[in-house]
């Protein structure tokens, strides 16, 4: 699905991101796990184009993205939650979710399994983004690239700041959209056990290197755990 190649990335003087090399296979959950600053968010950005990669290469389903721009890239077929959600606070729920249209027919409307994993979102369709609860901002963000049908979904840390009982719907519902055998999830977590609990195959980085891989069921014989203690 995403194949990865020898991707470099520098802020300034800084080395960022170092020969990251890496593939998603289609249908599964990818755990990137690594602690604060070690470049997971840079990567992200980089895979979707918000800042060029200097050196390598991003192939997706086929397609060389390397130099495509972010638009191109979620026109292909991904969708990005980006750290922090950055839902519109101004735009009522129903104005955020048909942003995620924008790369679809017009005629198309919302897919009826954004309101069956978020039932809230349905509720609150005439509410501005800004005057919801954390928890409800990270599902509408969720719903919002969901809504433009992707086929790898990519995740930077959705439970950062979030309630429990949310939490708990944001993991069935990564785990119901990895279920239907139609979408790749791509998921940064710093939340070990949410993590665990949901990957198929993992990463860890690094100072901005890939230091480890495997399946999801051996993360605790290989240790991950113990890579990510300060």
């Amino acid at each position: 699905m995403l194949d990865v190649r020898g991707l470099n990335q520098f802020y300034g003087g800084s080395h960022i991101l170092r020969d990251v090399s890496f593939e998603l296979p289609g249908a599964k959950v990818t755990v990137l796990l690594g602690r604060n600053g070690v470049g997971k968010t840079t990567l992200l950005r980089t895979l979707m184009g918000l800042v060029p990669a200097r050196t390598g290469s991003v192939r997706f389903a086929g397609a060389d993205l390397t130099r495509a721009r972010p638009d191109q890239r979620a026109r292909a077929g991904i969708g990005y939650v980006p750290q922090g959600r950055e839902i519109f606070a101004r735009l009522t729920v129903a104005e955020n979710l048909a942003m995620g249209l924008a790369t679809r027919s017009r005629t198309e409307a919302l897919p009826p399994r954004i309101f069956e994993m978020f039932p809230v979102l349905r509720q609150m369709m005439r509410r501005r983004g800004g005057d919801l609860s954390g928890g409800q901002q990270q599902q509408l963000a969720i719903g919002r690239a969901l809504a433009m049908g992707p086929k790898l979904l990519i995740l930077d840390e959705p439970t950062e700041g979030i309630q429990p009982s949310i939490i708990k719907d944001i993991e069935r519902a990564i785990r119901s959209l990895a279920a239907t055998g139609e979408i790749a999830i791509l998921l940064v977590e710093q939340y070990y056990e949410f993590a665990r609990s949901l990957a198929d195959h993992y990463l860890v980085m690094e100072r901005g290197e890939i230091v480890a891989r495997g399946e999801g069921r051996d993360m605790e014989r290989d240790g991950v755990r113990e890579m990510l203690a300060v």
